[in-house]
C-alpha cells in the first residue's frame, strides 16, 4: 500500500460528499478553534456526530466563570455547539448569538452569551450533559457536545528554556492559557488531577463509533489532553472504530514553535505509547518531508493521506468543505467493507 494518496480529481465538493445508505458514527476529540474546524467539516458528511471537548481552559470568560462558580469551563463547549449549527437562518443566527461577547466597563465585559447560557442551565439542571443537550436542541445543532471529564482540569507542562536566561532548565508551567503561549520547548504535559473521571457518555460514544477524529488544534493544550484521561484512553484502545489524526496547517507560536509535522506525531506517541492510529491527514503544502512523516505515522500504525484542506486566504485555517471532502474520502477508502451500521 502506498503511504500517500492524492485526490483523483477536482469534482465539486458537494458531489464528492454525496452519501448512500446509513451514515458513519463519528466522534471528534479536541477543543477550541481546531475542533470547531473539524466539526464544521464533519457535520457536512454525517448526521451522527459527537464532539468530546477538553475542559482545562482557564483563560478569559471561561476562566472567570470557572474561578467564581467552580464550574467546568464552558468556552470550548460553546465553540463546538456553534460549529454544529446549521447553515440555515436559525442555525447561523443562534451561532452568532452564543458567540457574542459583551463589551462594557463593568464585570460582564468579555463574557460570551453562550458561556452564560450554558452555566445557567448547569445550575438549573445540575447535570452538565443534560444541559448541553438542551442547548444543542435550542440551537438545532447537528450533533452532540460532551465534556471529556466531569471535573474542571488544570493543564501543566514541563518546559525547557521557559526562562530565556536559563535555556537548559526545565520549569513547570501551569494553566492551559499559559501553556498554549509558552516560550521554550514543551517536553510533556499532564493533568491535575492526574486520574480525572471521564464523562460516561463520552466513553460510550468512543466505544460505539465507526470513526474517531483527533485534531486539528493546539497540540499540547487541546489535542493531547484527551489521551491523559485514563478511561478515554482505554476506550480509544478498546474501540473497534478507525482513528484519524488531523494535523495542523502550521506550527503554533508558543507550544509547537518550530515543530515539523512528524514531530507532532512523535510527541503524541510519547504521551500515549499504546495508542494506534489508522490514518494521519495532512495538507499537501504543509509537509516538506513526506518520507519522514510517513515513517512517523507508520510507527503509530497509520497511513498518511495528503489533501488540500487549507483555506483560500493563506491563513493557517482549514477550509470546511475541503476538509469535509478529505474526511469523506478517508472514511470511504479506509472504512470497513459494507454499509455503515
Amino acid at each position: 500500500m502506498k503511504p500517500y494518496r492524492r485526490r483523483a480529481s477536482t469534482l465539486s465538493v458537494r458531489r464528492t460528499l454525496r452519501r448512500r445508505g446509513a451514515q458513519p458514527k463519528v466522534v471528534a476529540l479536541g477543543g477550541g478553534m481546531g475542533l470547531s474546524a473539524s466539526l464544521a467539516a464533519l457535520r457536512r458528511i454525517t448526521g451522527d456526530l459527537t464532539a468530546v471537548v477538553t475542559v482545562a481552559d482557564d483563560g478569559g470568560s471561561s476562566g472567570r466563570l470557572r474561578e467564581e462558580l467552580g464550574v467546568l469551563p464552558p468556552g470550548d463547549l460553546r465553540k463546538a455547539l456553534a460549529a454544529l449549527c446549521g447553515d440555515d437562518d436559525w442555525g447561523q443566527t443562534w451561532a452568532r448569538v452564543i458567540q457574542h461577547r459583551f463589551q462594557s466597563k463593568g464585570e460582564i465585559n468579555g463574557h460570551a452569551v453562550g458561556n452564560l447560557l450554558i452555566v445557567a442551565l448547569w445550575e438549573q439542571l445540575g447535570d452538565p450533559v443534560q444541559a448541553l443537550d438542551l442547548v444543542g436542541r435550542l440551537l438545532g445543532a447537528q450533533g452532540r457536545v460532551l465534556p471529556m471529564s466531569a471535573v474542571p482540569l488544570e493543564l501543566q507542562a514541563l518546559v525547557k528554556g521557559h526562562d530565556p536566561e536559563r535555556p537548559d532548565d526545565v520549569d513547570t508551567v501551569r494553566g492551559q492559557a499559559t501553556v498554549a503561549l509558552t516560550p521554550g520547548d514543551v517536553q510533556s504535559v499532564h493533568l491535575v488531577p492526574n486520574d480525572p473521571p471521564a464523562v460516561p457518555e463520552a466513553v460510550e460514544a468512543v466505544l460505539d463509533a465507526d470513526w474517531v477524529v483527533l485534531g486539528p488544534g493546539s497540540w499540547f493544550s487541546s489535542v493531547i489532553p484527551h489521551l491523559l484521561v485514563p478511561q478515554l484512553l482505554d476506550a480509544l484502545a478498546e474501540t473497534k472504530a478507525r482513528k484519524v489524526l488531523s494535523l495542523n496547517l502550521a506550527p503554533q507560536p508558543g507550544e509547537t514553535e518550530g515543530f515539523s509535522p512528524q514531530r507532532h506525531l512523535e510527541v503524541l506517541g510519547r504521551h500515549a505509547p499504546k495508542l494506534a492510529l489508522d490514518v494521519v491527514l495532512a495538507d499537501e503544502a504543509a509537509v516538506p518531508d513526506r518520507e519522514s512523516l510517513a515513517d512517523a505515522a507508520k510507527r503509530l500504525g497509520a497511513a498518511v493521506e495528503l489533501a488540500p484542506v487549507a483555506g483560500p486566504d493563506g491563513s493557517a485555517k482549514h477550509d470546511p468543505e475541503l476538509l469535509a471532502a478529505a474526511y469523506d474520502r478517508i472514511f470511504r477508502m479506509h472504512g470497513r467493507i459494507g454499509p455503515w451500521r
